[in-house]
């Protein structure tokens, strides 16, 4: 995959593209808070060869430090809008892991009409109905309790709860080392409040393309597992439980995530064409 940089104005993206022709599906993968797009490695691996890709380090992620943190979820929403537009990307299917399917949520209805379909991995919906007072109190208030933590021991329980595999806990471990512990407090107190306010920003976020809902079984982020159940039984998205896997499904049982992406984007094509 290519290496690429966009100029968001107040700092620049960093994501990685690769082209496989006109004819084929656009998968544009969104790892999650903290994450960088080596959380995508087992994916872009596998359909790079037969599909057009794009994952990207979003602001202040990865490679795309520094960049301040100043931005909302629907800036994110609109830089991302932007790469797309500059590499001449239509009709991606978005695939987002936690953070990344918020981000794909506030996308899609934002671009209405412009994505050709949505995974959802251990990520939740947006919409206000599911959330109570307490909860978005809470996601405006994080840092302090991080920071309270021992920057080993908030790293050692952080990676235990991400993945249930060497190799997902591996990448987590090298993926949050890379901040320090400052920085990385900032990034998931920031995270976790421009959700919350996204969330009370407006009443829905209508998903008006195919939705596939991807959650681990083992899934111990938050409240994660029953926000999905959820969202499958008020809003109607079919739902998938991974066996054995985390909140970092994908790196967990990369092969059966790989496996439901490609049946989706087959399905989804299949009925786009009638």
């Amino acid at each position: 995959m290519e290496h690429k940089t966009f100029n968001a104005g107040t700092g620049v993206i960093h994501y990685d593209i690769s082209r496989r022709g006109a004819d084929r599906p656009w998968l544009v993968f969104l790892p999650g808070l903290s994450a960088d797009h080596t959380l995508f490695d087992k994916q872009t691996a596998y359909f790079a060869g037969e599909a057009n890709c794009l994952v990207w380090d979003a602001p202040a992620h990865g490679r795309s430090r520094p960049f301040p943190l100043t931005f909302t979820m629907r800036d994110l929403a609109v830089y991302l809008h932007g790469i797309l537009e500059a590499e001449g990307v239509s009709s991606p299917f978005l695939i987002g892991q936690s953070l990344g399917g918020y981000i794909a949520q506030i996308y899609i209805a934002q671009y209405p009409g412009s994505a050709a379909g949505f995974i959802s991995i251990d990520s939740c919906p947006l919409s206000r109905k599911y959330y109570t007072r307490w909860e978005l109190a809470l996601l405006k208030r994080t840092k302090g309790m991080y920071m309270s933590i021992p920057w080993k021991l908030l790293l050692a329980w952080g990676i235990a709860g991400t993945s249930t595999t060497a190799y997902g806990r591996g990448l987590m471990r090298q993926m949050w080392t890379s901040y320090s512990k400052e920085e990385f407090c900032s990034l998931a107190d920031h995270g976790y409040r421009i959700l919350a306010e996204a969330v009370e920003a407006q009443p829905e976020y209508p998903i008006a393309c195919p939705t596939l809902l991807l959650c681990g079984e083992k899934d111990g982020a938050g409240s994660a597992k029953s926000y999905n159940r959820r969202w499958t039984k008020q809003d109607g998205h079919p739902l998938v439980w991974l066996k054995g896997a985390g909140h970092n499904a994908n790196t967990d049982v990369p092969d059966e995530v790989n496996r439901l992406i490609q049946n989706f984007i087959c399905q989804a094509s299949k009925a786009a064409a009638r």
